[in-house]
């Protein structure tokens, strides 16, 4: 049993890195845990072109880095592990659990984020790393001059699709429908790319392959007419799911398992805040998510000054 802390903070993205900076620069002893590279997803952006600050863009990696080492200048103590388990003892100590250590804190602060939803096709997780991917930047540059296919119609769908013409000699988007969900620039940049086509109102029903990725097999939602498209590549940005399922018996979460909060950040559990893509209305964008980590460390700092 690690030693008790005033607030312990979960995942160590925008969100949960602005929380630690906010609460370490007020003198709390904070903990965070972060499952995996401190900033969170951002760090996989290739250019972060709308947070403020940076006129010219920045690098997701370079972003994260930054928040990073300005949250830690102040005190914050970051350790990497996952958590598995929050619960209250019977002394109302909010205690967290990983694979590990357990700790216990006063105040909890959520901003564990959420991860990449998978499409739960055939052939999927057997090619994954074979031609599958959910990383563009990551793996773009394997697919230099070879035909891929990206699945989704958000921001991160385009920006990636955008950023794989880079190397690809053509770049297929397969949507689900008639027009994209992206920011309008994005969809100007990528209507107007001469290596990018699009299907509209598809669905992949499988990803064919022995030990790499060839071929799609793809179904219209209107017409429910099926065909073949054949790649060499696949990456899907089919949305995200938050990282909540050891919170189900804590806190209310929506249908999605976003956890439920007020504008304070405030969950129904007293000293359980929430912050970032975890929220059931949040934004998803990084500069909201540092916003609502502003928000809960400032809540958090009052609910400590109570107890």
């Amino acid at each position: 049993m690690d030693k008790m802390h005033e607030l312990i903070i979960i995942g160590g993205g925008p969100a949960g890195l602005t929380a630690g900076l906010y609460a370490s620069r007020a003198r709390i002893d904070t903990y965070l845990i972060e499952k995996g590279i401190a900033g969170g997803q951002i760090v996989n952006a290739e250019l972060v072109e709308n947070y403020p600050g940076f006129p010219q863009g920045i690098s997701g990696l370079e972003l994260g880095e930054a928040i990073h080492e300005q949250a830690t200048k102040y005190g914050l103590a970051v350790v990497s592990d996952e958590v598995t388990e929050v619960t209250i003892d019977k002394a109302h100590m909010m205690q967290v659990s990983t694979g590990s250590n357990t700790f216990r804190a006063k105040a909890v602060i959520v901003a564990g984020g959420s991860e990449r939803r998978k499409l739960g096709v055939p052939g999927e997780y057997h090619l994954l790393g074979k031609g599958v991917s959910y990383c563009a930047t990551c793996d773009g540059a394997f697919f230099t001059d070879r035909n891929v296919a990206v699945v989704g119609g958000g921001d991160a769908a385009i920006t990636e699709a955008l950023f794989l013409t880079r190397f690809a000699t053509k770049v297929t988007l397969i949507h689900r429908r008639d027009q994209l969900r992206a920011s309008k620039i994005l969809q100007e940049r990528a209507l107007s790319e001469p290596k990018m086509e699009f299907l509209w109102d598809m669905v992949v029903e499988e990803i064919v392959g022995d030990n790499a990725v060839g071929e799609l097999k793809l179904r219209n939602t209107k017409t429910d007419k099926r065909s073949p498209l054949e790649v060499d590549g696949i990456f899907i940005y089919a949305g995200v799911k938050p990282n909540t399922e050891y919170l189900k018996d804590l806190t209310s979460l929506d249908e999605a398992g976003h956890v439920i909060t007020n504008e304070l950040m405030e969950t129904n559990m007293p000293g359980l805040f929430a912050a970032g893509d975890i929220r059931h209305d949040s934004r998803r964008q990084a500069i909201t998510a540092a916003g609502d980590g502003a928000v809960a460390a400032l809540s958090a700092e009052e609910f400590l000054s109570k107890t």
